[in-house]
């Protein structure tokens, strides 16, 4: 019963620094302590009145490196542990599922993206092609990869940009304007000496950026909880202000494995918006999950992409709260994956996540919501009830998902349509140019631009081709650059005022005035912020990149 902690340094090839080395000795004690055994603990150096009786192989000192078992390139506490499969359909029939025999069920018959999903994820059908929105973003002048940056970084050209700032502004615009969250700002960069952060990349096993300033060793945020938690742990919270809803917006990195960073899909460096709901208990966070859970599905849903639907719940709180999760399911109108654990083995006991199916049989998780008992107490983040006594908080963790996968998901779904020999294009709101006026010649270019400046008036993304070159091949680079809306303007539309209008989407010339064309432009966009042009109004004035 009586156990000597010693800091035997010859163990060893790779010793940790100091600081790392005694709060690991001290949490060894204390877990001994707990177990019922006397335990002291050695300083170093102590090594002259001890010896050691080894019963192993003479040569085993000579296996030097001990390593923490875990998954390689991932959280050690989300290393996956299956359990039961079911599928709940949306009619709220609870159905097991044998992954052996998917053939067998009617529901992944009628909704064969769901099934598709399955075999991806669950099954081991991953896609032996590239994804191609790879091809794309830089075809369409978008992203492209920059050589003079590590693996996983990209360079967004000026349309790319602005795809990338209106969806930062979607996401800006759900999180405060609809679920009225305080927007706050965190660093990008930890300090390792934090006990809080050193366990939290402890758990994140060789996927951190990490680097040496003046002696101290700090790592890039791989998640949102850092510097949220820490600001959280700081401030004085009542119930009166629960539920509270704190978002940001900002950049994290993750070492990826090279041969696993895929385009915009998966990367080392990306753009990350979440939510993060503190509430006073489990029944108060499970209706800010249904009210996130609604959220999120409208903006999957007015995205215009295919996805599915899929849960991992604890086993107790399934059982517990079954018509809870039928009546989400429900909601969506669809069917979802359900994967029942027998007990729970991370922060949360109930997530779901909306995963999007890409043109080659890929999949890749979009938005998100998790439902934490645990890391309110783990961080110290506290609020005052009633009786003016400290309680942990529920937290609701959820995202829209990251922008850059989110450029990935609407590209492959373009990619799909082209498979399905139909005519791509992205959705009206995130097109950069809306609308390209082309003049005859010459002689109309001064209308084409009044025609444009119209247009500009109105918030529509506008642009004028009056380049010298052939009206056919004007028409024909609109249309490679997936224009939604092609003007032409001759001698005809100038003295009449109506306007030969090619639309993308119906594959048809259309006659309508300017305010028609504005009506129509506007309609379509409703609801979603904009963004001026960060190009030239002039195409001759426009780099090529």
């Amino acid at each position: 019963n009586n156990i000597v902690l010693y800091p035997y340094a010859h163990l060893s090839s790779e010793l940790s620094r100091p600081e790392v080395a005694i709060r690991v000795l001290r949490g060894v004690e204390d877990g001994l302590k707990e177990r019922g055994f006397n335990v002291k603990r050695a300083p170093f150096g102590w090594y002259k009145a001890f010896s050691l009786r080894c019963k192993g192989h003479p040569l085993s000192e000579l296996s030097r490196v001990i390593r923490v078992e875990g998954v390689k390139g991932g959280k050690a506490d989300e290393a996956r542990v299956h359990g039961e499969y079911l599928i709940i359909s949306p009619e709220g029939l609870e159905e097991r599922l044998d992954l052996a025999n998917l053939e067998a069920y009617d529901v992944l018959n009628r909704y064969p993206l769901l099934k598709q999903f399955i075999v991806s994820e669950e099954v081991g059908g991953k896609p032996k092609e590239a994804p191609p929105h790879i091809t794309l973003m830089s075809k369409l002048g978008l992203v492209d990869y920059e050589p003079a940056s590590d693996i996983g970084h990209f360079r967004f050209y000026p349309k790319g940009a602005l795809i990338k700032d209106l969806l930062e502004a979607y996401a800006n615009d759900i999180a405060v304007r609809r679920l009225g969250a305080l927007k706050v700002e965190t660093p990008l960069l930890y300090r390792l000496s934090r006990p809080d952060i050193a366990e939290q990349a402890s758990r994140f096993l060789e996927k951190d950026y990490r680097l040496r300033v003046g002696g101290e060793e700090l790592t890039l945020r791989f998640a949102g909880d850092f510097g949220l938690f820490s600001m959280l742990k700081d401030a004085l919270i009542s119930y009166r202000q629960l539920p509270l809803r704190v978002y940001e917006l900002s950049k994290s990195f993750r070492l990826e494995q090279s041969g696993e960073c895929v385009g915009l899909k998966r990367l080392r460096s990306f753009t990350m918006p979440d939510v993060h709901c503190f509430c006073a208990d489990l029944e108060q966070g499970m209706q800010e999950y249904v009210e996130l859970f609604k959220v999120y599905t409208e903006v999957v849903e007015s995205m215009g992409i295919d996805y599915v639907l899929a849960f991992r719940v604890v086993k107790e709180f399934y059982e517990g709260n079954k018509r809870w999760l039928v009546n989400l399911v429900k909601t969506a109108g669809k069917p979802a994956l359900i994967e029942v654990l027998p007990e729970r083995k991370h922060y949360w006991i109930v997530k779901h996540e909306y995963q999007f199916v890409d043109s080659v049989g890929g999949n890749a998780q979009l938005c998100t919501v998790q439902l934490d008992v645990e890391d309110s107490e783990r961080y110290g983040i506290y609020y005052v009830d009633v009786k003016g006594e400290k309680r942990g908080c529920i937290i609701v963790h959820s995202s829209m998902g990251s922008i850059e996968r989110w450029i990935y998901a609407l590209l492959e779904q373009a990619a799909k349509i082209m498979k399905a020999g139909k005519t791509p294009e992205l959705p009206l709101w995130i097109a950069p140019i809306q609308v390209r006026v082309i003049p005859v010649s010459t002689e109309n270019l001064e209308s084409a631009v009044k025609i444009a400046n119209t247009l500009q008036n109105a918030e529509i993304r506008v642009d004028v081709d009056d380049r010298d070159l052939t009206l056919p091949r004007k028409v024909r680079d609109a249309e490679v650059e997936w224009i939604p809306y092609i003007v032409v303007v001759g001698k005809e539309e100038e003295s009449t005022g109506r306007l030969s209008v090619r639309v993308r989407r119906l594959r048809m010339v259309e006659v309508m005035d300017v305010n028609a064309l504005i009506d129509t432009v506007r309609k379509q966009v409703a609801g979603k912020p904009f963004i001026p042009s960060y190009t030239p109004i002039m195409l001759s004035k426009r780099p090529t990149f």
